[in-house]
């Protein structure tokens, strides 16, 4: 077998490159959340296609995908460009899908104390994609808080949205 030269120009380097690049990628900053007062405005809010991506908590390869949010407000709202700010904050970090997807719905959940919150997650794995099975698919998980959980109704509303 023949193997590259560790000691080549373009790579002497490399193992300080990518320790900085993981530095970067994985350093999650919370977001400053900004929410405001719904003055009784209590119908679903919906933000879809937030893209993200992450890395496989397994195998640290990436996977990414979109992101769609809903929430029903009861007192309290969110600005809107939040919802992807929250996206960015939880995929800095080792993840698994299903841990991505819960880790935003509970966030959403405790800050604005809403009706109820649905988060859809897909994503495409390159640790599928490129080891293992090396095939190609996409994932999709769900979290449900309150309302969209106990109601079939709202829930239907939300995948048809989706």
């Amino acid at each position: 077998a023949t193997f590259d030269n560790p000691n080549r120009e373009g790579v002497i380097d490399t193992p300080e490159r990518v320790a900085k690049a993981y530095f970067e990628l994985l350093k999650a900053n919370e977001p400053k959340i900004t929410v405001f007062d719904s003055k009784g405005y209590s119908e679903m809010i919906f933000d879809r296609k937030i893209q993200y991506y992450t890395f496989c908590e397994h195998h640290m390869l990436p996977f990414f995908g979109e992101v769609t949010i809903a929430y029903l407000p009861k007192d309290k709202i969110i600005g809107l460009s939040k919802l992807a700010r929250i996206v960015e904050y939880f995929s800095r970090r080792l993840n698994t899908q299903e841990y991505f997807t819960e880790n935003i719905a509970n966030y959403l959940d405790k800050i604005l104390e809403p009706n109820g919150v649905a988060v859809q997650v897909s994503g495409r794995h390159l640790c599928k994609e490129m080891r293992g099975v090396k095939k190609q698919g996409e994932m999709v998980t769900f979290s449900y808080k309150g309302i969209f959980k106990e109601d079939l109704g709202r829930k239907q509303e939300f995948l048809k949205l989706c």
